[in-house]
């Protein structure tokens, strides 16, 4: 029986990003070395953050109330619209200490292959928060793989019927590169040069 508890685990740890099966059985065999400093205080963080982590429902993030202190902060550059892709973009993003405007967060980008089409990404709450607010610029920060850049001009169309500047990051990114695994001073390098879309 403990065999198959042991094996549900794994596969399940498995399944997260950039473990395998082997991978996978090495963290819970290291977690259940112990079990009182190791593997009982991440299951309480685990059910504390199922808890009490929540979506923000102004642009996406994740924080412990509705709307996330990025969007709460009014010290934040109030004309400035970031989108990107997922929560781990607007960490990236975070982490290189030049922007300091807000954010909206797409959901993923547009995808055939997946079958990804614009209802299923945030762009509605997109427009909705254009139409309400005073924002003079969109910036457009997607990874600039093929998916990527699909939906940048689709977003440049969509949303080409507002008064706002539209622009994008700068070229310095790797094609087929993602913002999650750049080094902060090519996002902030990136970012400083952005051009419009």
């Amino acid at each position: 029986m403990s065999e198959q508890v042991l094996e549900k685990l794994i596969k399940k740890v498995a399944k997260l990003p950039g473990l395998g099966p082997r991978s996978s059985r090495r963290v819970v065999l290291h977690l259940l070395k112990d079990k009182e400093t190791l593997l009982l205080p991440l299951i309480e963080d685990m059910n504390n953050v199922a808890n009490n982590i929540k979506k923000c429902v102004e642009c996406g993030n994740l924080d412990e109330n509705d709307i996330c202190q990025i969007c709460k902060n009014s010290s934040r550059n109030q004309t400035l619209l970031c989108v990107v892709e997922t929560v781990a973009d607007l960490w990236a993003l975070e982490r290189s200490n030049v922007y300091n405007g807000k954010y909206h967060i797409l959901g993923g980008v547009l995808s055939a292959i997946d079958g990804i089409n614009p209802d299923q990404l945030n762009i509605d709450s997109l427009e909705k928060r254009l139409e309400s607010n005073m924002f003079t610029e969109v910036i457009v920060a997607i990874s600039a793989t093929l998916d990527g850049q699909t939906t940048a001009h689709y977003l440049a169309e969509r949303l080409g019927k507002f008064d706002i500047k539209i622009t994008r990051l700068a070229h310095g990114l790797p094609v087929g590169g993602e913002l999650d695994f750049l080094d902060d001073g090519t996002i902030a390098q990136a970012l400083k040069a952005r051009n419009l879309l």
